[in-house]
């Protein structure tokens, strides 16, 4: 997108709810999204439509997420709507930055190095105290501290507050509560802050020093805070600085999709929101455009039936009525669930699908397994590598840390200072090709794929920003800066290969297949979730999961771990109200039953009832020489219709449907899919694709 937008050009596009929030640019605005429901679409538009109109200076406007990832997209997505001067940060990003140029001033001297990791610390602390951990205690642990520092809490007052939460490793609270002070001393000893105290520091500043708060609120007039749900007490005490009394602030949210709440996240800010702001206006985002009918009614239902569970009445908890979602995209394939005997056969059947997904032209990189537990990934790396499909997995190595990746770097650096202006994805593959880049795939796997893989993901990237940015705008140098500032937000472009990951790791992230696997009791809901907060928690993450799917969703669970193990394991009860009857052992629901049935009796005419001898006269429904009985503006409709489908194909007109297939729909006028489905010609490949659009023609041509 190139050049200044006008107003209402940035509104185009858009959904009724979303230029609602894209035009109400003062006071607070509270954004129910649910997922897939173009949230970022709506917020970035937002901004944009601010700063053209000149509602908002883009200095002026701050925009926190939770991720790196997410900010940086949340950039890109400004500065392609002419809105680049607009500040999009974690609110640890926004704080340290905040911070580094406010110390001096406020504190004096040098600010402290920056602990990257608290394990080395943690272990220390607790040899001090002569007190025995491992890696897994010393983990759990670090996530305890940073629970209780989120939470505001200090070591005195933490073990009073965290009574009737889950003991970290097994460890005792008091144990936990002394790890905890002597951690924070050693931090002191050696001149250190964590992460927790960027933001801890910072609100301190900001409560302490008036001079330096009314400079920040000075700067930063309007503020947007995405994952709403996800804030913490001490994030939420920064938001509340920041703004001080003023009311300019947007938050965008849905409490379904709370799954932090193990690091201090509520989405009680987010519940609260229209009783703290009187008058706030609320938006709700519904419409889903990301998922299938078939995706987005297992979500809904699984939130559903939440309420209908006598066990899930407790009060106290911080459930709150779901958005329902409304598909807005064409019919897909119904969700697959498959009982297997153990988790190796299980991991089998799903590299067999994803084997199939890929012959049908599903790129890898639009396939996930998800589970719920890291140590739940091995047997499906194992069972992938054994198929010959590549893999990725989600908190691996880290792209811009590759070998390949920084060479290619340092050359496409080079090559910036001294190539024009040319075509810049031509001159992307001309430097990388220096580094064993082809424009085909090499057939071996291991470590020269992987190479291969990650300069394709930078072609691949070039490719993209040369489409959005316009080849008259878009530089070499320009690509060069945009993965400079990826690197340092650790953005990576997609990569070919299956994607393993956590269900945690999974949120904000999609794919056109998804495969929920491990879905047994013990595992979703985990077998430590003995609370109903905790319970809903596992429900609510089993959304997210179910959310990330655009067409294909598998789920699927083991009876036993092992082979020949006792096949004890029981379905997750939150599969109850999903999956069909006849899902049971060793069997699983195929997408769709085929629905050109053929008759064993003769096919007749059904106007003067003579066989029909053709083909064509089959697929019709009628001889020849009988007259026609539709009507001939829907079936000129149906034609148009298929000429723009064949072109955006680049296909044929007669791969989407034959003439004779399109006079048997004219004819027969189908009111719903089965009944399309019934038609000859009009197979479940066809029908899953391009069904809706069929039925929507003959409802207008009605």
């Amino acid at each position: 997108m190139t050049g200044i937008l006008l107003e209402d050009s940035i509104l185009e596009g858009l959904d009724d709810e979303q230029r609602t929030v894209a035009s109400t640019l003062t006071g607070p605005l509270c954004v129910l999204a649910g997922a897939g429901t173009g949230k970022t679409r709506a917020i970035t538009h937002r901004i944009a439509y601010g700063v053209h109109t000149g509602v908002y200076k883009p200095q002026q406007v701050l925009a926190v997420t939770f991720t790196a990832r997410a900010a940086a997209e949340m950039r890109t997505r400004l500065r392609d709507l002419g809105a680049g001067g607009v500040q999009a940060r974690t609110f640890h990003a926004a704080a340290l930055r905040q911070l580094q140029y406010f110390w001096p001033q406020a504190v004096g001297g040098p600010l402290p190095a920056l602990v990257d990791h608290k394990a080395q610390l943690i272990a220390e602390s607790a040899r001090r105290l002569r007190l025995t951990t491992d890696r897994a205690a010393i983990r759990d642990v670090a996530a305890e501290i940073e629970w209780a520092k989120v939470s505001m809490l200090t070591p005195d007052g933490y073990a009073a507050a965290a009574a009737g939460r889950e003991e970290p490793a097994g460890m005792d609270l008091v144990s936990v509560s002394r790890i905890f002070s002597a951690y924070e001393d050693l931090k002191i000893d050696r001149n250190l802050i964590d992460f927790e105290d960027v933001l801890l520091t910072t609100v301190a500043i900001l409560e302490e020093d008036e001079k330096v708060a009314a400079t920040v609120r000075a700067q930063y007039r309007h503020f947007v805070v995405d994952e709403y749900q996800d804030v913490s007490p001490l994030q939420q005490r920064l938001l509340d600085l920041w703004l001080g009394e003023r009311r300019e602030l947007c938050v965008v949210g849905d409490a379904s999709q709370t799954i932090y709440s193990f690091t201090g996240a509520t989405s009680r800010h987010l519940l609260d929101f229209t009783k703290r702001y009187e008058g706030a206006q609320v938006v709700k985002l519904v419409r889903d455009y990301r998922s299938t009918p078939q995706v987005v009614r297992a979500a809904n239902t699984l939130l559903a039936a939440r309420g209908d569970d006598a066990d899930r009445r407790a009060v106290g908890t911080t459930w709150s009525a779901p958005l329902e979602l409304i598909a807005q995209r064409a019919s897909g394939p119904e969700p697959v669930f498959t009982e297997c005997s153990d988790d190796e056969a299980e991991a089998a059947e799903c590299a067999r699908r994803i084997g199939v997904l890929l012959s049908q032209g599903v790129k890898a990189s639009e396939i996930a397994i998800l589970y719920r537990t890291n140590g739940q990934s091995e047997a499906y790396e194992q069972a992938l590598a054994s198929a010959g499909i590549g893999y990725q997995l989600r908190g691996g190595e880290r792209f811009f840390q590759r070998r390949e990746v920084r060479d290619a770097l340092l050359q496409l650096r080079a090559a910036a200072r001294t190539q024009g202006d040319a075509d810049v994805p031509q001159q992307v593959r001309d430097v990388l090709a220096s580094l064993g880049y082809t424009s085909v795939a090499p057939q071996n796997s291991g470590a020269v794929r992987e190479k291969w893989e990650s300069l394709a993901a930078l072609v691949g990237l070039a490719d993209e920003l040369n489409r959005v940015r316009g080849p008259e705008a878009f530089t070499l140098q320009l690509f060069v800066a945009e993965l400079e500032e990826r690197a340092a937000s650790q953005h990576a472009p997609t990569v070919q290969g299956v994607t393993l990951a956590s269900l945690h790791s999974a949120k904000g992230l999609e794919w056109d297949a998804v495969f929920l696997v491990g879905l047994s009791e013990g595992l979703m809901p985990i077998s430590f979730a003995d609370t109903q907060e905790a319970i809903d928690e596992e429900r609510r993450l089993l959304y997210v999961g179910i959310t990330r799917a655009r067409i294909h969703l598998s789920l699927s669970w083991s009876t036993s771990r092992s082979p020949g193990g006792r096949a004890s394991r029981k379905p997750s009860r939150f599969l109850d109200p999903l999956r069909p009857a006849t899902a049971g052992q060793a069997s699983f629901r195929q997408p769709r039953p085929k629905t050109n049935r053929k008759s064993s009796a003769p096919a007749v005419c059904r106007v003067c009832k003579r066989p029909l001898l053709t083909g064509s006269e089959r697929k019709i429904g009628r001889c020849s020489e009988c007259p026609a009985s539709y009507q001939e503006e829907t079936f000129e409709a149906l034609r148009a219709w298929r000429l723009a489908e064949a072109r955006d194909k680049d296909v044929p007109a007669f791969v989407v449907f034959t003439d004779a297939t399109l006079v048997a729909i004219a004819e027969a006028r189908p009111q719903t899919l089965d009944e399309l489905g019934d038609l000859a010609g009009v197979g479940t490949a066809k029908l899953e694709r391009y069904g809706e659009a069929v039925l929507e023609i003959l409802g207008d041509s009605a």
